[in-house]
């Protein structure tokens, strides 16, 4: 089946949503404002943005890089997507992509991550 065709039937179902993580560059640690939201991030661990969308998650992070309807930490210091975190969590309806949103930020945020989630 073609990627086209995929995304037209998971529309139509509505289960077209998707929870993605992109990796923040350590750079981000300069940021006040993530660093208080990250009281507990233990140092080597990686810093993230967690988020939902309705594209792809490739799409969607190239639109946060161009700077459309983006995060400004992910517009600054998004450095690539880690799909080994998301996988499981494509193709889903709206509000269980919002859950799992928080959800997977809250998680990897008790790992000891820097998490932004948004």
């Amino acid at each position: 089946m073609s990627n086209l065709l995929r995304l037209a039937l998971e529309k139509a179902t509505n289960n077209h949503y998707s929870v993605y993580v992109v990796e923040l560059s350590k750079d981000v640690l300069n940021e006040n404002k993530f660093v208080k939201r990250n009281p507990d991030y233990v140092k080597g661990k990686p810093c993230v943005y967690v988020g939902y969308t309705g594209l792809i998650p490739e799409e969607r992070f190239k639109k946060h890089k161009a700077g459309i309807k983006s995060n400004v930490y992910v517009e600054r210091y998004g450095t690539h997507l880690l799909p080994g975190l998301y996988k499981d969590y494509i193709n889903l309806p709206h509000d269980d992509a919002l859950r799992i949103e928080e959800e997977l930020a809250i998680r990897l945020q008790k790992l000891g991550y820097g998490v932004w989630q948004a």
